[in-house]
């Protein structure tokens, strides 16, 4: 494991600048997992009144991120899908984020978003590419 505690993690992504301006956090971090939540504000709302679709990518593709950067720093997103199911209820997002596969250069996850009332609202898959520094 790369980061020894969740506040070695919260320092590594702290120039994250649109997930930390967002309210985007990291609650929790694991060999091959990570959970990150979200306070939702007006600001993440559409027109009709739901949850922006692109919330839901950014706090995905953010615990993807630290999972990924987890197994591999650093490591940045080769390609991402995301699936929205049901628009959220209540007024926090969860996003936990598990590495399904993690080869010697790129790592495959899975990120489920649920609300507040453990719904699950989205799911994001994504391949990540361990760079070289």
């Amino acid at each position: 494991m790369v980061f020894s505690s969740v506040e070695e993690a919260q320092d590594f992504f702290k120039n994250d600048r649109f997930a930390t301006t967002n309210g985007m956090k990291i609650d929790e971090i694991g060999e091959d997992y990570a959970v990150c939540s979200m306070t939702i504000n007006e600001n993440h709302l559409n027109a009709a009144g739901t949850v922006m679709g692109g919330v839901y990518f950014t706090l995905a593709d953010f615990a993807f991120a630290v999972s990924v950067n987890n197994v591999h720093k650093v490591t940045v997103g080769m390609d991402s899908n995301i699936t929205f199911l049901v628009p959220a209820k209540g007024d926090k997002l969860f996003a936990t984020s598990k590495v399904l596969r993690s080869g010697k250069t790129t790592s495959y996850c899975e990120v489920q978003v649920k609300d507040a009332e453990g719904r699950l609202c989205a799911v994001f898959t994504g391949t990540a590419f361990k760079l070289y520094k």
